[in-house]
């Protein structure tokens, strides 16, 4: 598999090495020893998958405490991925790295603990798949705006997403309290 840097030490985008024919592929899309080789360590306590259409966008999710680190994937269609630094006192506090996960491209994208994230839906429809190094606490569960002009994500969207109730009403990072947001720890 190949690792790639994003701009943000510890965001990680995965090329998993792909094996195929004229009959089809495989490709491990977990292996604990080559994985962790990466900086992507476990445990991983759930797994989740979501299926949305164009133009659905969720986030920017997080939780805190109990942060999760997420190995996220594009199983069918394609999505345009991102993850925020809302670690207080990082060097990268409030900055973000967007890449597009497709079920063609078969890449990963690693969230680490810590950041928030979310994705825009840019085919027909997709499905998205994702490991998570905690459980979902809906008590500690935190959506910030999409729209953040502080963060300023360019997302690739004309118009306006559609969100779910949460995420229409989530907050400003600037205006999250700093007790709900994690700490960074170097």
């Amino acid at each position: 598999m190949n690792v790639l840097e994003t701009d943000i030490p510890g965001v990680l985008v995965i090329e998993p090495d792909l094996h195929g024919d004229d009959r089809g592929w495989f490709m491990e899309t977990w292996q604990e020893r080559r994985y962790a080789e990466a900086g992507i360590r476990g445990p991983f306590v759930q797994d989740n998958m979501a299926h949305s259409r164009h133009g659905i966008l969720r986030g920017l999710h997080l939780q805190h405490p109990h942060a999760q680190g997420k190995l996220v994937q594009v199983v069918l269609g394609e999505v345009f991925d991102v993850a925020v630094d809302v670690r207080r006192g990082s060097p990268h506090f409030g900055k973000w790295v967007g890449v597009i996960l497709s079920g063609e491209d078969h890449r990963q994208l690693w969230v680490p603990p810590g950041f928030a994230h979310g994705y825009l839906v840019t085919s027909n429809e997709a499905v998205f798949s994702y490991k998570c190094t905690e459980y979902y606490h809906p008590e500690t569960d935190l959506s910030i705006r999409w729209d953040d002009p502080e963060i300023g994500i360019d997302w690739p969207i004309v118009g306006h997403p559609s969100l779910s109730e949460k995420d229409a009403s989530a907050l400003l990072l600037k205006d999250v309290p700093p007790d709900r947001l994690p700490e960074y720890t170097p």
